[in-house]
């Protein structure tokens, strides 16, 4: 096989993927603040880096997948407080809540799921080493990174030193060496879930969380760490300078990131509160439905989220599952096996490029409308769709249920095209819409019955 390309942020290019070991592949994707259920946003991300998983192993690569939660945070900790509960309590059910979610939308389970809080020590033994190298210093109980003492900062998010300006969760306080320097322990505050250190009771900053977890499950030096294009700053700069700076490795050799779900142009947030929960949409869609919607665009490319953009893939892909019913034979006929490998090809070629899923569907109706007039083949649609994630359900929400006696009418149809007789042809269309009220429609990819 060809090589697969990935865009590498840290170099803003497409890279030829070539991991540190062979034929083995570390990647290690952040994960949710379990204080809320997800939403579409979260969603995107855990499908597009789903699907890259899935190439990557269609491609024989010895996969080894992490994704973490972060279950002590400022937010966490506000919510359980409104809620009188504790932040275990709380997280453990958002935990089981993105468990859920996940599963409808058809995204294979990590190999493991690192929670922040079981890692306290591997923080701070981080946090010790960048101590003893002057790189952090302590402030009131509190430990601080040293951005300049990092040279390579911000060669991640290309932003220069000096025109920075505090971020989101970028915290200033006047004492500072550096009103940019990120805050790697926090000091307790009562009746917040705290921890003993050598710099006295408290927890730990947001980014040290990742490196821990991400050094501890995959070792100093991963292939690929990914999230969303949120996170470039300061989330992902913070963890290559502390992680590179605690090491002397390079931190990841690619850095993926996907682009973010917009609705009416602004960007999809809790804190915007212009969010749509995972559970609300999937009370109205099936699973696969979202997924098929969500891996119809790039994933580095923004998404303008649209009720009427999720109606159309679920049309879309009831044409793919109508294929999988309706077409029983997976082989694939001797006369047209140079035009199913051409197309299988070009399938290969599309997500070798960056994981470009929307080529790759493309390429999946050519193919459907193949299968249904050769009437087999149906074999690689299962296959090159399973690359995809698809066809998990064998039935798509839909109220049309495909009877023996529908399928023997639309066959008549089907043989009265072939063979030119329009007459029989119309009589069966005619009876399916006065004795049925169905709607007979010939698309590219075949024949779809819809509600008249």
């Amino acid at each position: 096989m060809e090589h697969i390309k990935i865009y590498n942020t840290l170099s803003k290019q497409k890279e030829i993927f070539s991991p540190i070991n062979e034929n083995s592949v570390s990647f290690y994707l952040c994960g949710v603040t379990v204080y809320d259920d997800c939403h579409i946003g979260h969603a995107r991300a855990y499908v597009s880096f789903d699907v890259v998983r899935r190439f990557l192993e269609y491609s024989n690569y010895d996969v080894t997948f992490v994704q973490n939660f972060t279950d002590v945070d400022d937010k966490i900790i506000k919510r359980a407080n409104e809620l009188k509960i504790s932040s275990d309590e709380l997280t453990q059910k958002y935990i089981q809540h993105y468990y859920r979610d996940m599963d409808k939308l058809g995204v294979k389970r990590a190999h493991k799921y690192p929670r922040a809080t079981k890692y306290i020590g591997e923080m701070i033994k981080l946090i010790s080493t960048l101590i003893q190298k002057e790189i952090a210093y302590e402030l009131h109980g509190d430990v601080c990174f040293s951005i300049d003492k990092f040279p390579d900062y911000g060669k991640l998010s290309k932003k220069v030193l000096e025109d920075l300006e505090s971020g989101t969760r970028v915290e200033v306080d006047q004492e500072k060496r550096n009103p940019l320097d990120f805050v790697l322990w926090k000091k307790a505050k009562p009746e917040e879930p705290s921890w003993d250190s050598p710099w006295g009771k408290g927890r730990p900053g947001w980014h040290i969380e990742c490196s821990a977890m991400a050094i501890k499950e995959l070792g100093p030096s991963i292939d690929i760490h990914a999230g969303g294009i949120d996170l470039i700053f300061p989330h992902h700069e913070n963890e290559i300078a502390q992680s590179e700076s605690c090491t002397g490795k390079p931190f990841s050799k690619y850095w993926m990131h996907n682009g973010f779900v917009n609705i009416k142009n602004q960007k999809m947030s809790k804190s915007l509160g212009n969010f749509i929960t995972l559970q609300e949409i999937l009370t109205q869609y099936p699973g696969e439905v979202l997924r098929f919607y969500l891996i119809k665009s790039h994933y580095r490319s923004m998404l303008n989220f649209s009720p009427d953009g999720i109606d159309e893939s679920k049309q879309a892909l009831q044409r793919l599952h109508q294929t999988l019913k309706t077409v029983t034979n997976l082989d694939i006929p001797k006369d047209k096996v140079e035009e199913f490998a051409r197309l299988e090809t070009r399938f290969i070629e599309a997500m070798k490029d960056d994981f470009n899923t929307p080529e790759a569907i493309g390429v999946l109706f050519d193919l459907n409308k193949l299968i249904n007039s050769s009437k087999a083949g149906v074999g690689l649609l299962r296959k090159l769709g399973g690359i995809l994630g698809l066809f998990y359900d064998d039935v798509i929400d839909d109220d049309i249920e495909m009877t023996e006696e529908l399928q023997l009418l639309l066959e008549k149809r089907n043989k009265a095209k072939q063979e030119k007789d329009f007459k029989t042809s119309d009589e069966v269309r005619d009876f399916l819409l006065t004795e049925y009220q169905l709607k007979i429609e010939d698309t590219r990819e075949g024949v779809r019955l819809r509600r008249a």
